[in-house]
């Protein structure tokens, strides 16, 4: 599993309102799931939507779904907070 500090957590949770137990439980989520299939994929990303209060449009979740089926995804995931 990943290995991340707990000021990555606070940072996360700071931004989102998702706490350190929601996130482990959808990275468990994410291992253990086929990420190249889109139903899946899908499904996380209207979770994740959930989770954050944030709706995710059609137009939105569908680029998230073509950058991680064509691995556009960038592998520092500091970059995203």
């Amino acid at each position: 599993m990943f290995n991340f500090s707990d000021s990555f957590f606070n940072k996360v949770e700071k931004k989102t309102n998702v706490g350190k137990d929601k996130i482990l439980e959808l990275a468990n989520k994410l291992q253990q799931n086929d990420l190249k299939n889109e139903a899946t994929l899908r499904e996380i990303i209207q979770e994740l939507g959930q989770m954050t209060g944030k709706d995710v449009s059609k137009e939105k979740e569908d680029k998230i779904v073509s950058a991680v089926i064509n691995d556009q995804v960038p592998k520092d995931l500091d970059k995203f907070i």
